[in-house]
């Protein structure tokens, strides 16, 4: 292995899990501690991965970071399609005959636009509310990240209507501080979808950036109804709800670490698996 070229010894060592890299690969010797603490490795890796689609390479300042952040880059709204029931949403407001869940297309509606979206969550004749409550912290976000870096928090819903039917759809979203004070919030407008309407799904979309530190919570929430009052499920529907965060390498640089030499991954690994 003495002999290999670096560039040869960087493709064999990217084809190894990245925890492996840093908790067993570094300690091999100096050389591939290096490697490990250097950049190339890792812009190899999130280049396997699909991860600098849309980062430009020269504003990247910690690329293991970015790498292991990006593999936390996940929705973090729980059974956002109905697919558990009504598991995970809670202050539930039954309005009418209340939530039901029903299979895409469903009557007088359309399939969704994209694969893997199979039932939605549908209202009545009164207004239906759930909401959501994200624990950053439980979901492994750090507080130095969250104050310090600020990581843009990008929040969107699907909504739709039957075309036999008007309703109304509205969403509402606040990040929290650790006593729920509210620090930042978005309210859309409550948007009327008229009857005979094409039943299009249309995604409603938000971004939070430069909200200020301390925030530890997202309350997500959204609902609706129909206009008519019709008895049974007529009203406005909803899914494929998301939230996530989204890092962008060039803002790492400053994230400390325990001591200089240390990871990113060894510092947050034990309190942020």
């Amino acid at each position: 292995m003495d002999t290999l070229p670096e560039a040869v010894l960087i493709q064999i060592l990217a084809s190894i899990p990245a925890v492996e890299l840093v908790l067993v690969c570094r300690l091999v010797c100096c050389q591939w501690k290096n490697l490990v603490d250097g950049a190339a490795l890792w812009i190899l890796k999130c280049q396997q991965e699909g991860f600098t689609g849309t980062e430009p390479k020269e504003e990247a300042e910690n690329w293991q970071t970015f790498y292991f952040l990006s593999k936390r880059k996940r929705n973090l709204i729980k059974n956002p399609c109905g697919e558990e029931d009504l598991e995970h949403w809670g202050e539930v407001e039954n309005g009418g005959d209340g939530w039901k869940i029903e299979d895409l297309p469903g009557d007088f509606g359309k399939e969704f636009p994209s694969d893997g979206v199979h039932k939605y969550f549908v209202t009545s004749y009164e207004w239906c509310r759930k909401s959501q409550v994200i624990d950053l912290r439980a979901e492994g976000y750090w507080e130095e990240l969250l104050d310090t870096t600020q990581p843009k928090i990008v929040v969107k819903d699907w909504y739709a209507g039957r075309s036999d039917a008007g309703c109304l759809y509205q969403l509402h979203v606040k990040l929290l501080s650790e006593h729920e004070d509210v620090l930042a919030e978005y309210q859309s407008d409550t948007i009327a979808i008229p009857q005979d309407n094409a039943a299009d799904w249309t995604e409603l979309s938000h971004t939070f950036s430069n909200y200020g530190p301390g925030a530890r919570f997202v309350r997500f929430e959204h609902g609706g109804q129909d206009t008519l009052f019709w008895k049974g499920w007529y009203g406005v529907r909803v899914t494929n709800s998301s939230c996530v965060y989204m890092c962008a390498a060039a803002h790492l640089s400053s994230l400390s670490y325990a001591e200089p030499g240390t990871s990113w991954f060894e510092v947050h690994s034990c309190t942020n698996p």
